[in-house]
């Protein structure tokens, strides 16, 4: 199978990583933003997050699809929304003292500009994302795939 998305769309990688894990206190706060965080986007649809998936160890990782970057950056400002708060909050008790390091890094996708396959896989990354369908004809190889007219 492949996927197909119809337009441009961002995807969005976001983590933390423990760098001293015996400061719980200051960790964990971070960990739990992010659930708040998603139960806001995956409650409003209109915010922008198509989907999104996560992998838990000393860095997390979640990799996030969005309609845009538009989107995605006026969340992030939202006065309203909880991402806001939680930098703030973050930016208060930790800021750099080094005990949790977050990052996250941004791609906006041209219509085409990508490719993807999925062998006896669930809906999973850009497949869930987009719309699967079989990786036969034009679809078959990874050049073609990346080449093709949407």
């Amino acid at each position: 199978m492949t996927s197909r998305m119809d337009g441009p769309f961002v995807v969005f990688m976001i983590g933390m990583r423990i760098n001293r894990f015996w400061k719980f206190g200051k960790w964990f706060p971070v960990a739990m933003a992010m659930p708040r965080m998603l139960k806001e986007l995956m409650k409003n649809p209109a915010l922008g997050l198509i989907s999104g998936q996560s992998w838990f160890g000393r860095t997390t990782i979640m990799v996030q699809y969005w309609e845009s970057f538009e989107k995605l950056e006026a969340y992030a400002k939202d006065e309203q929304a909880q991402h806001l708060p939680a930098w703030r909050e973050f930016n208060r008790r930790i800021k750099s003292d080094g005990d949790v390091g977050i990052w996250h890094e941004t791609y906006v996708i041209e219509a085409g500009h990508y490719e993807c396959i999925y062998n006896n896989m669930p809906p999973f990354g850009l497949g869930k994302a987009g719309k699967l369908q079989p990786a036969v004809g034009n679809y078959h190889d990874a050049g073609d795939r990346l080449a093709r007219k949407q």
